[in-house]
């Protein structure tokens, strides 16, 4: 899908996703001619990153669960 559908399927804006693509921070994505276009599969699994790498997401991230020594 281009850069408009996968910022729309992502919930965000197209230019938040054009400057994360920039920046090497978002979703893989990858050049048809001119056309920026993303997978869904990559879409989602990216998504699937950023909710594991979430201390509020990943209860085993939380610092507040971990026991001090």
């Amino acid at each position: 899908m281009n850069l408009n559908k996968a910022a729309e399927y992502l919930g965000i804006s197209s230019n938040t996703l054009y400057v994360w693509r920039h920046r090497r921070q978002g979703p893989p994505s990858f050049r048809m001619g001119r056309r920026v276009m993303y997978r869904i599969s990559a879409l989602n699994e990216w998504v699937i990153a950023q909710e594991q790498a979430d201390s509020r997401s990943n209860t085993a991230l939380n610092p507040l669960t971990h026991k001090r020594r």
